[in-house]
């Protein structure tokens, strides 16, 4: 009795309804009647088609759900809203990210960190900045020689507000193959990190240290200011000569290395990356031995404060065959165009 009231209603309701609206309503019921020929065992199986089917006629015609019989009309709705989740997820896919690396530089950024165990991906960095490859820093981490090695803490520089117009200076001690110590002295410049002075002595004296001074600036050419620690070295005769080249004496205050940092962070390099690796014979081994690490530490090897360039700037060369020129025995290596 109520199926034939809904038969009356239908009937009395199907003049008003659009004509394309009534098609799309024969549609799945006819969809429905094929699913149900299948007579497939067990519950009914919908293919992707079938759901696809149902799915684009329910978003053109949502009264559709009046007719569904096999199905629940929430069934539809959620194979919609899952349609709609896969289809924004392929719309929002990943395109393509960075161009991917060649092969010659990842052999070449191989070859450079094996032959420079002392180097990290910053220097590897800025090393094939200057070969002209535009790579990413950690595209080259990524395609580094692996280490087992310990990390080291890097030295930091507290001195950051400074002149073009500053030194410093100071002694350290190198022992060598015999027991013996000697003293090397170095004199840098904080606005470029330039190396402008290295010498040795079995016996540093003030009057030593002095002429060294004198040698290492000419008269036009002194900075205006000169840190130093309160070392007993630095005497009178010292002073002297500072103030007579007009320069400014500034000593550090007592047991503070950090207020020197500069000149500390230029031993540490010079350790780490020459002396720490090589055994001293003599006085004249080890003046050879830093005269050589000055001209790369000035001319070749680039610093992380300096925007990845060398004290002296170097060229950026973009033509040419790749040469690997050994420093210091092959400890380092020149990298550069020909």
């Amino acid at each position: 009795m109520i199926g034939l009231l809904y038969f009356v209603l239908a009937v009395l309701v199907s003049p008003f309804k659009s004509k394309m609206r009534l098609e799309a309503e024969n549609a799945a019921l006819r969809h429905q009647l094929i699913i149900l020929r299948r007579r497939l065992p067990g519950r009914i199986q919908f293919a992707n088609s079938d759901r696809w089917f149902f799915v684009r006629l329910y978003r053109w015609f949502p009264s559709i759900l009046q007719v569904l019989t096999i199905i629940r009309p929430e069934t539809l709705v959620r194979w919609h809203r899952a349609g709609f989740r896969r289809y924004w997820r392929w719309k929002s896919r990943s395109l393509g990210g960075r161009p991917p690396i060649a092969v010659g530089l990842r052999a070449l950024i191989r070859q450079m960190s094996v032959e420079n165990p002392l180097w990290g991906a910053p220097r590897l960095h800025s090393e094939l900045l200057k070969l002209g490859f535009e790579v990413a820093q950690s595209s080259v981490a990524k395609y580094m020689v692996r280490r087992r090695a310990p990390s080291h803490q890097g030295w930091r520089i507290f001195l950051r507000n400074h002149a073009p117009d500053i030194a410093a200076m100071d002694l350290f001690v190198v022992p060598t193959v015999g027991f013996d110590l000697l003293y090397a002295f170095v004199i840098v410049r904080l606005d470029r990190r330039n190396l402008v002075w290295v010498n040795v002595t079995r016996n540093p004296t003030a009057e030593w240290v002095a002429r060294q001074i004198t040698e290492a600036f000419p008269w036009d050419e002194a900075p205006g200011y000169m840190i130093r620690d309160r070392d007993c070295i630095y005497g009178t005769i010292v002073t002297r000569r500072l103030r007579a080249m007009g320069i400014r004496d500034k000593p550090t205050a007592p047991a503070s290395p950090w207020q020197n940092g500069f000149a500390e962070r230029l031993i540490g390099s010079i350790r780490r990356e020459c002396l720490d690796h090589i055994i001293v014979f003599g006085e004249t081994h080890l003046r050879q031995i830093l005269r050589s690490y000055a001209r790369y530490y000035n001319d070749i090897r680039t610093h992380r404060s300096l925007d990845k360039d060398a004290p002296v700037s170097r060229p950026v060369h973009r033509t040419g065959s790749i040469k690997s020129l050994p420093i210091l025995g092959g400890l380092h290596h020149h990298y550069a165009r020909v």
